[in-house]
């Protein structure tokens, strides 16, 4: 394959003049076409005469699809790295086996002028001034002097953190997986577990929200900042999110004179045990009422966060989705919402 232009963007096929982007979720049988995506995977396979193909997964901001390359292996597999914004011609099948995807005929890399950043990226559903607002007023409500000192160390507007948590994806790809997804995660857990806490005795709210606020935080060294093909960086990967967090939350409480140590050990423990359970992550289980809560706040954010990624994938007319891995079943919607 050519790398060279083969066909503008922003031309109809006849050449007739502007035409508007068919987004992933508006892609119908046999259709062509003839746009920019973004690269979110890619793998180099053989066929079964021994010859390589390349199929990758592209995306834009309403979904994912697979596309097969099946010439020219090579020179578009060096185009392809995961966050690369590539412009390909091709046609789009549902297999009533292996779903969808887009067979690709030419692909090269995707001039500026032939995509809009915001049609390729998935962007948060509430603006980020709104929840950075929402975020300093339940802060407000924390009463204990020292969890005050701890969360402003992460959230005052000058803290060297605050910039990189306020951007920062909550995931890769299950939940939130988007600029300004950290903040959208963490203010929804701890909105919920503020709100719960008053129905059940024996919670102590301020430690509940406290610990529901800063349970991610270790997220904003374990992925990347790169809102084409969010990742794990080093950090993530060899040491992971919930220990990342640990120390750095245990860094900040040293640095504050007099921090009570047993309002230190709440905070950690809800830290070390979000997870729930030693397979999924948690170095411990939860043992305090303020853990049980967070972890099971945080457990079903990130689910019905899948069930809003999943709902934007669905073709339209489909009201089951496939299997999926962040649910552990397929997902059904009686009633579909507008993209």
């Amino acid at each position: 394959m050519s790398t060279a232009p083969r066909l503008a963007v922003q031309t109809t096929l006849d050449g007739a003049g502007p035409r508007p982007r068919a987004f992933v979720r508006e892609l119908t049988e046999g259709q062509r076409v003839a746009q920019a995506f973004v690269v979110r995977e890619r793998n180099r396979l053989s066929r079964r005469n021994g010859e390589d193909f390349l199929k990758l997964l592209v995306a834009d901001r309403t979904g994912a699809v697979a596309a097969v390359v099946w010439d020219d292996v090579d020179d578009c597999f060096d185009l392809c790295a995961p966050g690369a914004v590539v412009y390909l011609e091709g046609q789009y099948s549902v297999h009533p086996q292996y779903g969808a995807k887009i067979t690709v005929k030419t692909l090269r890399a995707a001039r500026e002028d032939e995509y809009e950043r915001s049609d390729l990226v998935e962007a948060a559903p509430l603006p980020v001034e709104r929840m950075e607002a929402d975020l300093r007023a339940l802060i407000e409500t924390v009463q204990h002097p020292h969890l005050r000192a701890l969360l402003d160390r992460f959230f005052a507007p000058d803290s060297p953190r605050w910039q990189r948590f306020r951007e920062a994806p909550a995931a890769k790809y299950y939940h939130q997986a988007y600029v300004h997804g950290l903040l959208d995660h963490s203010l929804s857990v701890a909105q919920a577990v503020s709100a719960v806490s008053s129905a059940f005795p024996g919670i102590d709210r301020d430690v509940a929200v406290t610990g529901a606020l800063l349970h991610d935080i270790g997220k904003i060294e374990a992925y990347n900042d790169d809102p084409f093909a969010f990742d794990l960086t080093d950090a993530g990967r060899l040491q992971g999110e919930i220990p990342l967090g640990y120390y750095m939350v245990r860094r900040e409480i040293e640095e504050i004179e007099g921090f009570d140590p047993e309002l230190a050990q709440a905070i950690l423990h809800i830290i070390l045990s979000h997870h729930g359970s030693l397979e999924h992550g948690s170095p411990v289980v939860p043992a305090t009422r303020e853990a049980t809560l967070v972890h099971a706040i945080d457990n079903l954010g990130g689910k019905l966060g899948s069930f809003d990624r999943i709902e934007r994938e669905l073709p339209e007319g489909e009201r089951w989705s496939k299997f999926d891995r962040g649910l552990g079943s397929g997902a059904y919607f009686s009633k579909r919402r507008a993209a």
